[in-house]
């Protein structure tokens, strides 16, 4: 997220951010709020929140610690804790629950049941999603199977678990960029945002990419090279954050990137 820019950016002393579009957002991040986060903490008490690195700085600044898709399950991993709240994405929760095998719930559900200590939970999801890859179905990999049996399907963990498990690989943008990188198989399938996948296929022209190319992101598709360039002369759309929001948030992302230092 660009408020997620701003806060490494100012981290770093630079000190202007712009977003080329007043219009361009995130149907994923729009999903939760700073007080959704603060009532599930008083929900579930000293649970550690971990949030998705796609959310606004305000609920990064409420959250115990950040992650990306490639690391989220280290992060996880590394809190120790018997349970842990893990927000906003419910697919890429859903998958990081069946990784770690955790029972995961979501409360937002039935926010009437209190979820006794007795009921076999490890992990408190949200009900977020991204509307791109909440697209992607089975049936979608059946189909292309039936057309292409040799076809490797790559889907982004923000994918349902049920399309994950469907797959031939699961990862973030970058390792499906390695893995494609790495692999000889005559054909793949990206299950992803169509634009992120013009990476991959870029940065592999000899081999043959397979795209659903109906399912595109209508938010990042807001901003344009002529929107860029009139934003960086004009100097316009600055992103602005309260700075204790940005400390707090802050801190979520270098408790992240303490992780990766350890490995």
């Amino acid at each position: 997220m660009l408020e997620g820019l701003f806060i490494w950016a100012k981290f770093h002393r630079i000190l202007k951010v712009l977003i080329p579009s007043e219009k361009a957002g995130c149907s994923l991040a729009a999903s939760i709020t700073a007080e959704d986060v603060r009532e599930l903490k008083r929900r579930f008490p000293g649970v550690p929140v971990v949030t998705y690195i796609n959310t606004y700085a305000d609920v990064k600044a409420e959250s115990d610690i950040c992650c990306t898709s490639s690391n989220a399950v280290d992060v996880v991993n590394s809190l120790k804790t018997d349970r842990v709240i893990f927000i906003p994405d419910e697919y890429l929760a859903g998958n990081v629950a069946r990784e770690t095998g955790k029972h995961i719930i979501y409360p937002t559900r039935e926010p009437r049941h209190q979820f006794p200590e007795e009921l076999d939970y490890q992990m408190i999801g949200w009900p977020g999603r991204c509307e791109v890859h909440e697209k992607f179905s089975v049936e979608d990999i059946q189909n292309v199977r039936k057309q292409f049996p040799d076809v490797v399907i790559l889907a982004h963990p923000e994918c349902s678990p049920e399309v994950v498990a469907a797959s031939d690989y699961s990862g973030s943008t970058t390792a499906m960029i390695r893995y494609v990188e790495k692999t000889r198989a005559p054909r793949y399938l990206l299950l992803t945002e169509c634009s992120m996948g013009d990476n991959i296929a870029a940065a592999n022209p000899e081999k043959e990419m397979l795209r659903l190319c109906s399912v595109r992101c209508p938010h990042m598709n807001e901003i344009t090279l002529e929107d860029t360039l009139e934003s960086l002369v004009k100097e316009q759309y600055e992103i602005q954050i309260d700075e204790e929001i940005r400390v707090r948030a802050l801190r979520a992302v270098e408790r992240m990137l303490e992780i990766g230092r350890e490995d």
